[in-house]
């Protein structure tokens, strides 16, 4: 079911389907975690349906956004909601994988890329129900090698990648990282309280970097800070 949904009262609003993509804890952090400069070339790898952009421009309303996704009816959402935001002209919209270079944007054409990419390897647990939700979930139509390998093309070099990912697949994800020549420099935690261990991470790479990861304090639900992830 479509739905209409606001950032904050009075804010930029944004769309989504229940049966698609719904609005994640996981997005929000990510939207809050990234941090694009003033005028950078933005690319989302695996857009969904446009939260993270709106996020992003909500903020810093002078970043060009590149949104690559491959289901179309999650792409026709993200574009009706930065039509509605007044953002048509700084959005380009892809219908396309991100594993083909027909989809992506130049090579070396963005400053800053994101992507909030499925955090499973294929057949592992349960499946979520539905083609979308499990595309989403599981790496059954892209992996972590495929994400990072698309943001290592479409970044100049000195330019940087968010991602939020699983803390048990950290390992996985530095390696990969590393292995298309991004290195991991932010990581940040997020937990349910202290007594919980982090259930997301939070990493920012830059392609080309040198060695050396910065660790931020962790990120509690509930927080002041976590106030921050939806009215910043």
């Amino acid at each position: 079911m479509e739905r209409k949904d606001f950032l904050r009262q009075g804010g930029p609003c944004f769309y989504f389907d229940t049966e698609l993509f719904a609005p994640t804890t996981d997005s929000f952090a990510l939207g809050w975690f990234a941090a694009p400069k003033r005028g950078e070339r933005v690319c989302d790898l695996g857009s969904g349906t446009g939260l993270l952009g709106t996020l992003l421009l909500a903020r810093e309303p002078s970043l060009t956004l590149f949104c690559v996704e491959q289901n179309a009816a999650a792409n026709a959402l993200a574009e009706k909601g930065f039509a509605e935001n007044g953002w048509a002209e700084r959005v380009t919209l892809r219908t396309g994988d991100l594993r083909e270079n027909a989809a992506l944007p130049a090579a070396g054409s963005m400053d800053y890329a994101l992507s909030n990419p499925p955090y499973f390897p294929a057949g592992s647990g349960a499946s979520a129900a539905g083609e979308a939700r499990q595309a989403a979930r599981e790496e059954v139509g892209c992996t972590l090698a495929d994400v990072c390998a698309a943001a290592a093309r479409v970044l100049r070099w000195g330019g940087r990648f968010a991602l939020v990912h699983r803390p048990e697949r950290l390992s996985d994800l530095f390696c990969t990282l590393r292995a298309h020549g991004l290195e991991p420099k932010r990581l940040r935690f997020v937990a349910s309280s202290a007594e919980n261990a982090p259930s997301l991470a939070l990493v920012e790479a830059r392609r080309g970097g040198k060695a050396g990861l910065s660790v931020e304090p962790m990120l509690f639900i509930g927080s002041a800070d976590w106030d921050k992830v939806y009215f910043r």
